[in-house]
């Protein structure tokens, strides 16, 4: 049977997504343990999308195989149990074995926050990136507004991004002040390594009056990710949204209630 389950995590303690040789803590190690202690054989899993260290999960969703026959209930909160505080499921469901959490996904969803204020925060360190120079959030959605639909994002992606192409789809990007703070969202149909961190970069020179509007649009041009400016840190961005093809079924966190769907 393959299961899929909606995952959140605050990433703050842990050295990102994926399972390493030297041992550290990942939310991967953490899941498989947990996982693997419900099914009572050791289980792996895939996500939609792996998040680098001191990034956050609102909305990663994962799949996995298994032999073990339990309820949806039971891998719900069993997995819970065994899961440490910072990690949570949110909903478990039966899928089709063609169902693939990363190679299934037709979109993915990340935000990035950011403190703008001219005091540091003991609450938000882990969750948002400090900025104490005022922003000016009209200039940075003028210079978003360069981002939308399909580009050629070499300049945004990491040196080392292992990607094909570096061709990616923008669907929406928005740059909101709530309060103290400036949100970025952004909704793509998959996104390359370092490039919302990086687009954040740009943009919070532009909010900052380092850069005009308008160069965004050049660093695009430039296919040179040495020409990019500066990849923000990582612990304002959240994974929040994964989306999939109807026909899956697939809750998203909170919809249904209990947290389970299916038989069982």
């Amino acid at each position: 049977m393959r299961l899929a389950m909606g995952i959140e995590y605050d990433g703050s303690s842990f050295h990102g997504w994926q399972l390493q040789q030297s041992g550290v803590r990942t939310v991967q190690q953490a899941l498989e343990l947990a996982l693997s202690k419900v099914a009572n054989h050791p289980v792996r899993v895939f996500c939609a999308g792996r998040t680098d260290t001191g990034v956050h999960g609102e909305g990663q969703v994962i799949h996995f195989d298994t032999a073990a026959s339990r309820p949806m209930r039971g891998w719900l909160l069993g997995t819970n149990v065994n899961l440490p505080d910072d990690v949570n499921v949110n909903w478990v469901c039966p899928v089709p074995e063609r169902f693939h959490a990363r190679f299934s996904a037709t979109s993915r969803s990340y935000r990035y926050q950011i403190l703008n204020r001219p005091t540091r925060s003991a609450i938000w360190r882990d969750r948002a990136v400090w900025i104490h120079h005022p922003l000016d959030a009209g200039a940075m959605r003028q210079a978003a507004s360069h981002l939308l639909g399909t580009h050629d994002f070499s300049s945004y992606r990491a040196v080392g991004c292992q990607a094909k192409s570096p061709v990616r789809t923008v669907t929406a990007l928005s740059v909101q002040r709530i309060d103290e703070r400036v949100v970025i969202e952004i909704t793509a149909n998959a996104f390359l390594h370092h490039m919302v961190r990086n687009i954040a970069g740009v943009l919070i020179a532009v909010g900052k009056g380092e850069q005009p509007t308008g160069w965004s649009r050049q660093v695009l041009g430039f296919r040179d990710r040495t020409l990019g400016g500066v990849t923000a840190p990582p612990q304002g961005l959240y994974l929040t949204a994964v989306g999939y093809p109807e026909a899956f079924r697939l809750p998203n966190a909170g919809e249904e209630e209990g947290g389970f769907t299916g038989a069982g």
